[in-house]
Formats: C-alpha cells, sequence, structure tokens
C-alpha cells in the first residue's frame, strides 16, 4: 500500500438550479455522531474532532434536527460560526419538528443518550418544512444554510411502502415547494432530499427539480443497484448525489468480523461473505478495505463528496488518510472478474500519477 504525499483534499463544484456554484470537499463530515448518537461525546471531544476535521481540510459539514435532538446543530453551528462563511459549505434537513416533553416520553431512548428531551412530530408540508428550516436556523446560528434536504420519506423510518408513499405525496404537494421558495429566495443556494433507499429518491428526482440528493448506504462496494436507473437519472438531470455511511453502518470499514454491522443490523452470513471476499481482493493488492469503500463512491461523476461520521480526532484522520491511498485500477478489475462489483460501476481504468 502506498499513499500520496499530504496534500488538501480535491474539491468537487456542483451548480445548483439558483445559479449558485458550492465547493465540496470530496470527503465531507457527517454529524450524526455528535448528536451522542449509540455514545455520549461531551462538547470538548465533539470541538476537538471538529477542529481536526477543518485543519486536515474538510470543507463540508451536514447535520440535522434528528441527530442528538438539536445537539448536532447547535454543535456544528457553533464551531464553523467562527470560520469564514464563504470557505465551507452546510447542510442540514428538514420536515422533523422537535416538540419539549417530559424526559421519560423522549425520542430516542436507547439510541441517542444524554440529549434534549423532544418529541418528533413529521411534517413534510410546506408550513411544516418552513417551521423546521426556521427552527434549524436558528440552533445553528449561521447567517446562511447552503442547502436544506427533505430528511427521511423513506420506508426505512416510517415502516411500510405505504406509509412512505404518504409522507412522499405530502413532501411532493407542499414540503418542495417551501424549498423551492427558500432557493428562489436566495435563502439557501440548494435544495433535495437526505434518505436511507434510492427508490424513493428517483420518485423525487422524476417528479421535481431538485438539485442534490444525500443517499445514505445505497451505493457502496457492497450495493450499486442504484445503477439500474437512479443514478443515470441523476445523471440526465444534472443532480449531484452525496453518499452518506459509506462503509454500510460500520462493515466495510472494521471488515467481516464477529458482531460487524450492516444497515444498522449485525450482518448476515450472506453480507460477512461477501465482505470477506471483497477484503482478499483488496488485500492482494495491499490496499486496506476501508479505504477502496471511502473512495469507491466518488469515482461515479454524480457524487460530489461521501461523509462517514466521525467521533474522534483519529477516525477523521484516518478519513482523510484512506482518501490519500493510491489504489491501482487493477484492484476494480479484480473485483469485477470476482463478481464482486457492477460491470457498469464506474471506476478508474488507468493508474493515476
Amino acid at each position: 500500500m502506498s499513499r500520496a504525499p499530504s496534500c488538501q483534499l480535491s474539491r468537487r463544484q456542483f451548480t445548483s438550479r439558483s445559479g449558485r456554484a458550492l465547493q465540496f470537499t470530496s470527503l465531507g463530515f457527517g454529524s450524526a455522531p455528535l448528536g451522542n448518537l449509540y455514545r455520549v461525546v461531551t462538547g470538548e471531544q465533539a470541538r476537538l474532532t471538529l477542529e481536526t476535521a477543518w485543519q486536515l481540510g474538510v470543507r463540508y459539514y451536514d447535520t440535522a434536527p434528528l441527530y442528538g435532538y438539536g445537539l448536532a446543530e447547535t454543535r456544528v453551528g457553533s464551531f464553523v460560526r467562527e470560520q469564514p462563511r464563504d470557505d465551507y459549505v452546510l447542510s442540514t434537513k428538514v420536515g422533523r419538528l422537535l416538540k419539549r416533553c417530559a424526559p421519560e416520553r423522549r425520542d430516542g431512548i436507547g439510541k441517542f443518550f444524554e440529549v434534549p428531551a423532544r418529541e418528533v412530530i413529521y411534517d413534510y408540508s410546506y408550513d411544516g418544512v418552513m417551521r423546521s428550516f426556521e427552527a434549524s436556523f436558528e440552533r445553528l446560528g449561521a447567517d446562511r444554510v447552503d442547502i436544506a434536504l427533505c430528511h427521511d420519506i423513506d420506508i426505512f423510518t416510517h415502516g411500510s411502502a405505504e406509509a412512505s408513499a404518504q409522507r412522499t405525496r405530502e413532501f411532493l404537494d407542499g414540503g418542495v415547494r417551501a424549498l423551492s421558495d427558500l432557493r428562489g429566495q436566495g435563502v439557501v443556494a440548494a435544495i433535495g432530499i437526505g434518505v436511507n433507499e434510492w427508490q424513493v429518491s428517483e420518485t423525487v428526482a422524476r417528479n421535481t427539480d431538485v438539485d442534490l440528493f444525500l443517499l445514505a448506504g445505497r451505493y457502496t462496494l457492497l450495493e450499486q443497484e442504484s445503477l439500474d436507473s437512479f443514478l443515470p437519472l441523476c445523471a440526465q438531470k444534472g443532480m449531484g448525489v452525496i453518499i452518506g455511511g459509506p462503509f454500510n453502518s460500520g462493515i466495510l470499514a472494521t471488515g467481516p468480523k464477529s458482531g460487524a454491522y450492516f444497515n444498522y443490523e449485525p450482518a448476515s452470513p450472506a453480507i460477512l461473505k461477501r465482505v470477506a471476499s471483497i477484503e482478499a481482493v483488496c488485500r492482494a493488492h495491499y490496499v486496506p478495505l476501508r479505504d477502496a469503500a471511502l473512495q469507491f463512491p466518488l469515482m461515479h461523476p454524480v457524487v460530489v463528496s461521501v461523509i462517514p461520521g466521525a467521533i474522534t480526532p483519529a477516525e477523521v484522520e484516518g478519513n482523510v488518510e484512506s482518501m490519500q491511498t493510491l489504489i491501482p485500477p487493477q484492484l476494480w478489475s479484480d473485483l469485477r472478474t470476482e463478481g464482486l462489483l457492477r460491470t457498469d460501476a464506474p471506476v478508474v481504468e488507468h493508474a493515476q500519477a
């Protein structure tokens, strides 16, 4: 394995339908862990992690009301407010209103720890999206937010295809108009949705003129079904894609060890076996599995950034190092030969200098 000389992260420019250009770093920062997801992160540790990301050149930061029920937004906001405003891209999400409640009634018990006592009210209507955005704006304390994304209108969140379809219709009937108004007024530069499923993303892509999709876990070394129709549609319509969850909830970072997670649950034997096969090909080329996993989505022309989460400065440093690994084109070729990578997945065909 060889590493490129220390250098800044590459930039990818995306111009929204508002005509405003956004400069994404190829590696962004996903802030869900800073909302005390699965474990408590102190304010000091969160600050050190954000400072490390900035020092290493990360200039895209994503957050949401869900992450710690406002905690991640306040932590990210308090940090980025101290940075030159034109030097970074900031996104947050809409669709969840946070209502104060008794601690024993709060949402996220057992998943988020030591967070504000809040109940979630889903509201993807015009008024709901406007209220959600205004509340996020205040928590962030920002002069402007670059990207507003409708959050979680998928089956994963709402439990059934029928419920997802109802929420999607609510967004298409009202919420998308609210986002379009915010974009038209210059309040945000770009709009879109952030979900765990490419199918609902495709529905929105076909029926709206949004700019960006934050797609978590659905275009990775393990999953490429979104190549069937969604990613080609984005290319056709000039829409960009941000890839969240590039490690599929962990297994592409840890490897197929006992207890490894895939899609927020313990990985099945079939997934463990497939990851073991992918890792074997990577090992043959002296490339860590996590490095290949982090770089793979970025080879698709519509992908503007990948945003793994990070809790500690060391995790941020590891992500930046993974972006600098020189991956031989033969690795991708071998994955294709072994049937572990789709033949239509864009890859680097020639060695880079």
